[in-house]
C-alpha cells in the first residue's frame, strides 16, 4: 500500500519528497523515484508475487509508473534530473539526494552523486534495460575511481547538466559509495575492496560517519549571509550541536554519523567476502545494540556524534535506522542465502 500510494503520485518522473495531507508539491529529490523501483523489486523478491507490477496505482499500473520514471530520467524531468547520453549517468540538482541540507546548503552535490548512479543501475537492471545498465557500470568504473584517490569519489561536480566527462570528481570520503557495491553497480573485486577498505575509516560503533576526518582538495565552502561556516579544506565536524543554521546543518552530513547507512557497510563486506566474513559482518552489525539499549527502547536514533563519546542526536526513534538493521540482519543470519 505504501508503494501504491507513492506510485500514484508519480508525475513526469517525479514523486513527492514528502507528503503533507494532499500536498505533494515538494518533489526536490532524485533518489526517491529510484528507491520506489528498488522497493518494488525487493517486495517481489521477498514475496514472490510479481503480480504487484500490475496492481493499479491511480489510473496506471505500477509497471507503467516505473517505466515513466525511467523514460523521464532519460529525457529530463521538470525539476532538472536528466541522464547524460554519453555516459548514461544521472545528473542531480543540488540537495536532491538524501544529503539535502539547505539554507545553507551543507553538502552541495550538484552533478553526479554516486548513490544516485547505483540506484539508477539497479532500476535499469530490474526493468530489463541491460544495455543501459552495463553502460552505467562502465561509466562508474571510468569516472569515479581516480588512481590518486584509492576509493570512489562521492560526486562528480557539475552545473547545468554538464556531461559527466566534464564534471570534476571530488576527494571527499563518504559512505555513499557503499551503495554502488550493495546495489551491484561495482562488482570488480579491486574496486569493491577499495570501497570497503576506505569506508572502514568512517565506522564507529553502530553508525557510520558521513565524512572522513581528513583534509580535502575539492573545496565546498558553506556560507550563510556572506559568513563562512566551515573550513573548506578540512570540512569534518565531529559534533552535531549548536544553532541549527550555523552549526548543526554544517555538521549534519559532514562528519555526523548516521545509523541508517551503517548496515550497508556490513552488507557490502559480506557481499565481497562471502562466508569467510559472515560472522565478522554480523558482529559489526550487532554493535547497533548500544543504540537499542539507550534512549527510546529498541529504537536507534537518527544520528550520532562522529567524535567520541558519540552522543545520539536528531530524531530519537528513526524508522529507516531500524528497518535497515533488520533488512541486513536477515541477510547475514539466513544461512540459505
Amino acid at each position: 500500500e505504501i508503494i501504491r500510494q507513492f506510485a500514484s503520485f508519480e508525475d513526469r518522473g517525479t514523486i513527492p519528497n514528502m507528503i503533507h495531507g494532499s500536498d505533494t508539491a515538494n518533489r526536490d529529490t532524485s533518489d526517491a523515484p529510484l528507491y520506489l523501483i528498488v522497493a518494488a523489486r525487493d517486495c517481489i523478491a521477498e514475496t514472490g508475487e510479481s503480480a504487484i507490477l500490475d496492481m493499479p496505482c491511480g489510473k496506471r499500473t505500477l509497471r507503467e509508473v516505473m517505466e515513466s520514471i525511467v523514460e523521464h530520467y532519460l529525457a529530463g524531468t521538470p525539476n532538472g534530473i536528466a541522464a547524460d547520453p554519453a555516459s548514461m549517468l544521472i545528473y542531480s540538482p543540488s540537495h536532491f539526494s538524501w544529503m539535502d541540507t539547505a539554507h545553507p546548503a551543507g553538502t552541495p552535490r550538484a552533478g553526479y552523486p554516486i548513490e544516485i548512479q547505483a540506484l539508477w543501475f539497479a532500476a535499469l537492471k530490474f526493468l530489463g534495460r541491460e544495455k543501459a545498465a552495463e553502460q552505467v557500470k562502465r561509466s562508474i568504473a571510468k569516472f569515479y575511481f581516480p588512481k590518486r584517490l584509492g576509493f570512489c569519489s562521492d560526486c562528480l561536480h557539475a552545473e547545468h547538466r554538464a556531461p559527466a566527462a566534464q564534471a570534476v570528481p571530488d576527494d571527499h570520503l563518504r559512505p555513499n559509495q557503499l551503495f554502488a557495491v550493495t546495489l551491484g553497480a561495482v562488482d570488480d573485486r579491486g574496486l569493491r575492496d577499495a570501497v570497503i577498505d576506505a569506508c572502514g575509516e568512517l565506522l564507529i560503533p553502530g553508525a557510520i560517519r558521513t565524512l572522513a576526518d581528513r583534509e580535502v582538495k575539492y573545496l565546498l565552502p558553506i556560507e550563510l549571509n556572506g559568513r563562512l561556516l566551515n573550513d573548506p579544506a578540512h570540512p569534518y565536524r565531529g559534533r552535531y550541536e549548536g544553532p541549527e543554521d550555523t552549526s548543526r546543518k554544517v555538521a549534519y552530513h559532514n562528519g555526523t554519523a548516521w545509523c541508517w547507512p551503517f548496515p550497508s557497510y556490513c552488507e557490502a563486506l559480506f557481499l565481497a567476502g562471502g562466508e569467510a566474513v559472515r560472522l565478522r559482518a554480523q558482529s559489526l552489525l550487532e554493535s547497533m545494540s548500544a543504540h537499542f539499549n539507550s534512549g527510546v527502547p529498541f529504537q536507534p536514533s537518527e544520528v550520532v556524534d562522529g567524535d567520541a563519546p558519540h552522543m545520539p542526536g536528531g530524531c530519537p526513534a528513526q524508522a529507516w535506522s531500524i528497518s535497515e538493521f533488520f533488512r541486513v540482519y536477515k541477510l547475514l543470519t539466513d544461512k540459505g542465502h
